[in-house]
């Protein structure tokens, strides 16, 4: 192969759809080639009458396919002297004209040219049809990337721009209320959505940055990797034409003598083909003005006036460092990962260039096959790679060293069975899908939503946290606990419930192991993604936290992650091998000594005198919980209520 000089990555910056077509070209120019030795050997069985009138008709496809192979499908020049200047035109020419002299010809040629030109030209062109297909499948995968971060990009804006409205709104709303009863939680609303403002702010500033670094590595690396690609598809596309074309000119010289002088001279031609010297004409042509888009900058709310610094206030900023030490934790998982594909990458690289070198040592195809996919996968890791460095090193200019605890909580998405109190927002957790997290060195539980927002101050000693000044959230609502005590003292008579029987004294929490049924195919494109089949049946081990992706692991106990809306829940609910969810009442009575009004969904208003009956099965009626029983009102409604608040009747 010839040393390459021209680059399209270089000099023709974001013209792929170009240069496919372009590639187009070449492999209609090779149908065309295979076409005519076909019809060759047909003419060659009826001898020479057809032969001249063969030559004409592909003397005027040519014509037609000329230009586009030489300069493309829309020149900036005048594209007839660049036809006559490409080398590939001028050798094609010489066969035809080769063949446009030859009058003799018998079928021995015309069965060598069958078996040695026309299935070979067959076979480079459906490889090369292969690897232009694959080249622009993933051209459009990484433009998909590209797009889906800016409409991140704009997602965040327009959550910001809400937001600063909302603010707008509860500032209105907190100077109505001045004076009145209503001033503290007006002023504790706006607070919080100023808060959640501010996160949207720091949200939208790190889109920003993470969309101009995607668009300076997809103008800078991605696209011009990606052209020079197709540029060395092309060159081999036309050094393997050229081998093919020269094997046809030896067959021809082998059999026929008298067409020496003319078959010498067109393997002269074939020998001046220069990919290097076409495609330096095909730049020439169309070299067109391209700059590459300017940066994002912050853009302030119309409605809200603000500056494009990061808001680093004490809640922000514990968000801003729990960010920083995931990205920081994923980036080291990547740089392996990356730095190995690379080294793979290169050692497939040398194998396609000494493949293409000496054909015996292996097949260039198979070669180049498995360079393209290990290029792609290292592209798509660097990709990810250049988001999270973008956020890393914004974010740490930001925090100036101030980088938070040194002791980062371990949280995994779990399910309660019972209410059980957010250590963030102090409000209730309940559910069985979905619905929070759990530290598993400390036991700290949390909603989803409040993850980010939690310090990495983990004591590292389960069921033991003292949450600092910065986890106390302003919620004004009351815990079940407060409630409850202040309900009772109404009364005077009624029994306090004391922390041994408050639910979430005793927490039981179930690791999410539900059963979910695959409803589309998915190919994993990195080391951290797991391959399935549409119909396939897996185990979450661990839920979408916001990012869309989920932890599985398939019947082969192979594990990785798949997109979340690539699954359907496939068991209605969490897979346990030893409770069951579903109870039936169990015919017990019991008799409220006390009203008890309800103080969560989970629970039963009751009243003195009303009967209750209890739940069955090894979780419900008297074994709920310590201190708590479940069972049915009259109306049929299932719900837990305090032991000591009522008697077996």
């Amino acid at each position: 192969m010839q040393k390459q000089t021209i680059c399209y990555g270089q000099l023709l910056l974001d013209q792929v759809d170009r240069i496919s077509s372009h590639f187009d070209a070449h492999l209609d120019l090779l149908a065309d080639v295979r076409e005519l030795y076909r019809d060759r050997a047909v003419v060659e069985r009826e001898y020479a009458a057809k032969l001249q009138q063969l030559a004409k008709k592909a003397s005027e496809k040519k014509n037609k396919h000329a230009p586009l192979l030489a300069v493309g499908d829309n020149p900036t020049k005048n594209f007839k002297e660049s036809v006559e200047k490409n080398t590939l035109i001028h050798a094609y020419s010489e066969i035809l004209s080769s063949m446009s002299n030859s009058a003799q010809d018998h079928i021995n040629l015309a069965e060598a040219l069958t078996s040695q030109v026309t299935e070979p030209l067959k076979a480079i062109e459906r490889r090369n049809g292969d690897f232009k297909r694959k080249q622009m499948q993933f051209y459009h995968k990484i433009l998909a990337g590209r797009d889906k971060v800016y409409t991140d990009r704009i997602k965040s804006k327009q959550k910001y721009d809400a937001d600063c409205a909302e603010v707008e709104v509860y500032r209105q709303k907190q100077s109505g209320h001045v004076h009145d009863r209503l001033a503290e939680r007006s002023a504790k609303q706006y607070d919080q959505q100023k808060l959640d403002m501010l996160n949207s702010k720091n949200s939208y500033i790190i889109s920003n940055a993470t969309a101009n670094s995607m668009k300076a590595k997809f103008y800078t690396e991605d696209l011009p990797s990606l052209e020079d690609s197709f540029q060395e598809l092309q060159t081999r596309l036309v050094m393997d034409f050229v081998t093919v074309a020269t094997e046809a000119q030896d067959i021809q010289l082998s059999h026929q003598d008298i067409l020496k002088d003319r078959l010498a001279t067109v393997n002269a031609a074939l020998v001046e083909v220069q990919p290097d010297k076409d495609q330096a004409l095909f730049v020439d042509s169309n070299i067109r003005p391209f700059g590459i888009p300017e940066d994002w900058i912050f853009e302030p709310c119309s409605s809200h006036y603000d500056t494009g610094d990061i808001c680093i206030d004490s809640g922000p900023k514990v968000i801003l460092q729990n960010r920083l030490a995931r990205s920081r934790k994923n980036m080291k998982e990547l740089n392996p990962v990356l730095e190995n594909k690379r080294s793979e990458a290169e050692k497939h690289r040398n194998l396609v260039t000494a493949y293409a070198t000496d054909s015996t040592l292996g097949d260039v195809g198979d070669a180049t096959n498995a360079y393209l996919d290990i290029t792609h996968e290292v592209t798509s890791l660097s990709i990810s790679a250049c988001v999270l460095n973008s956020e890393i090193d914004m974010i740490a200019v930001v925090l100036g060293g101030d980088e938070g605890g040194s002791n980062p909580h371990t949280f995994k998405s779990s399910a309660f069975s019972i209410p059980t109190t957010c250590g963030y927002c102090k409000v209730s957790i309940w559910g069985l899908s979905k619905q929070g997290k759990t530290c598993k060195s400390c036991g700290l539980s949390v909603h989803s939503k409040c993850e980010l927002k939690v310090p990495a101050e983990c004591g590292n000693v389960h069921g033991i946290y003292e949450a600092s000044e910065v986890l106390q959230s302003p919620s004004s609502t009351l815990s079940r606990s407060e409630s409850r005590s202040s309900a009772c003292t109404s009364s005077g008579e009624v029994p306090a419930l004391s922390p041994s029987v408050l639910p979430n004294a005793s927490i039981h929490v179930k690791e999410s192991n539900r059963l979910a049924r695959v409803i589309f195919d998915f190919a994993a494109s990195s080391s951290f993604e797991l391959n399935v089949i549409e119909g396939a049946v897996v185990h979450v081990l661990e839920e979408d936290d916001g990012s869309g992706w989920v932890k599985v692991t398939d019947s082969d106990s192979n594990q990785g992650l798949i997109p979340a809306s690539y699954l359907d829940d496939a068991s209605g609910g969490l897979f346990e091998s030893t409770e069951q969810n579903f109870q039936q009442a169990s015919g017990m009575y019991v008799r409220a000594l006390y009203d008890y009004p309800a103080q969560g969904p989970d629970e039963l208003t009751i009243n003195e005198g009303d009967f209750v009956e209890l739940s069955s099965g090894e979780n419900g009626g008297q074994n709920y919980a310590d201190g708590w029983w479940e069972g049915f009102s009259t109306d049929g409604k299932k719900g837990i209520f305090p032991s000591n608040y009522v008697e077996l009747a």
